[in-house]
């Protein structure tokens, strides 16, 4: 597991998986959770439940089929997701198409998984609601942080980010077309943007708080660790085919704090 020494509400628990501590075979080593990356379905859904009851989680996880897209799930209404063909990702047991899952329920987990795109965690500063975002570029781009925080009913302000573990400003190589789009919407987005011959090293960690500042979200916390370059992560740009990590964040219970651990 990735832990770091960030100002969590008493309330919420966080977790960010590494690749180790599971049971599948390279190039899955060892903890993959991802069902759709060409693993063996058993030893997937293996890593699930070791997971499961590492974390002592009294409900099931609930995993995304991710598509780089902007749409979010409030697990409130999961029971409508599930009935709906349109959802449903039949090929990989029971995934649902969503890059961002949001709860104001205790013991509802919200999970997704990376391996170089950036997970993003949300939370409020009582401990009442939760998020976790899959950001990558298309998706970040285009609005997934917005869509997902607009999920919240407590003020933007009261909002705190955790950005986990993501491919590197020295590693993640884009086109011209990558800058061009996130310009597009906000110029001040040039500066995560370093040439390298014709295309460019994007900060997907910078391009990210940019976007939570521009919503008043201010209390932003990065783990700034690389997975191209550090083996102890799966990533796609590093080895394909990969695994892929997890990242999760859920409310204890009802009762409210304020009050950091």
């Amino acid at each position: 597991m990735f832990t770091h020494a960030w100002p969590i509400p008493n309330n919420v628990s966080i977790a960010m998986t590494s690749r180790h501590g599971g049971v599948s075979q390279f190039p899955f080593d060892s903890l993959n959770l991802g069902t759709h990356v060409g693993d063996v379905l058993a030893d997937v859904l293996m890593n699930r439940q070791r997971l499961q009851a590492s974390l002592n989680l009294s409900t099931p996880i609930t995993w995304l089929e991710q598509v780089h897209g902007t749409q979010v799930l409030d697990l409130a209404e999961l029971s409508t997701y599930v009935l709906s063909n349109d959802s449903v990702n039949t090929s990989s047991a029971s995934d649902l198409r969503f890059d961002a899952v949001y709860t104001n329920l205790p013991k509802q987990v919200c999970a997704i998984m990376t391996a170089d795109c950036l997970p993003i965690l949300l939370c409020d500063t009582a401990g009442t609601e939760v998020a976790a975002i899959h950001a990558g570029w298309r998706g970040l781009c285009n609005g997934v942080i917005e869509a997902t925080v607009a999920k919240f009913q407590t003020l933007s302000t009261h909002i705190i980010a955790y950005l986990g573990p993501a491919i590197g400003p020295q590693a993640f190589e884009v086109g011209p077309e990558v800058r061009e789009a996130f310009c597009a919407r906000d110029l001040s987005a040039a500066q995560y943007f370093r040439p390298n011959g014709e295309k460019y090293l994007a900060n997907l960690e910078g391009l990210a708080q940019l976007r939570l500042q521009a919503l008043g979200i201010h209390n932003i916390y990065c783990a700034s660790v690389c997975t191209f370059t550090d083996a102890n992560y799966f990533s796609y740009r590093r080895s394909h085919p990969t695994g892929r990590m997890a990242s999760l964040i859920w409310l204890n219970s009802n009762a409210l704090s304020t009050s950091p651990n």
